[in-house]
């Protein structure tokens, strides 16, 4: 019973440290200028690259849903409607193909 106790403290304990250095962290970045730019750009910078790596890895399923994707993507100029379009895709096409 101790062990367990101890281990949900430490996971409470590494979890705050976490967060409240992400916070802490956060306030000091720039708002303004070339690296906040940079910052801004990196989470569809973050996702393009994990598309294309699993498009290279994939095969002819994975083309046909990112090619799906992108014709939405260019339609729409949505990311929550394109990031869905693509995940229901791969999902339809891989269980009835």
């Amino acid at each position: 019973m101790t062990e367990t106790w101890t281990l949900i403290l430490g996971l409470a304990a590494a979890t705050f440290t976490v967060r409240l250095s992400g916070y802490l962290l956060g306030r000091r970045l720039p708002e303004h200028g070339p690296w906040a730019r940079g910052l801004r750009a990196l989470p569809g910078c973050l996702i393009l690259s994990l598309v294309t790596y699993l498009l290279m890895q994939g095969g002819p399923q994975e083309w046909a849903a990112g090619a799906l994707s992108l014709a939405v993507a260019l339609a729409t100029r949505s990311l929550p409607l394109t990031m869905g379009t693509g995940i229901a895709a791969i999902c339809l096409i891989r269980a009835y193909f």
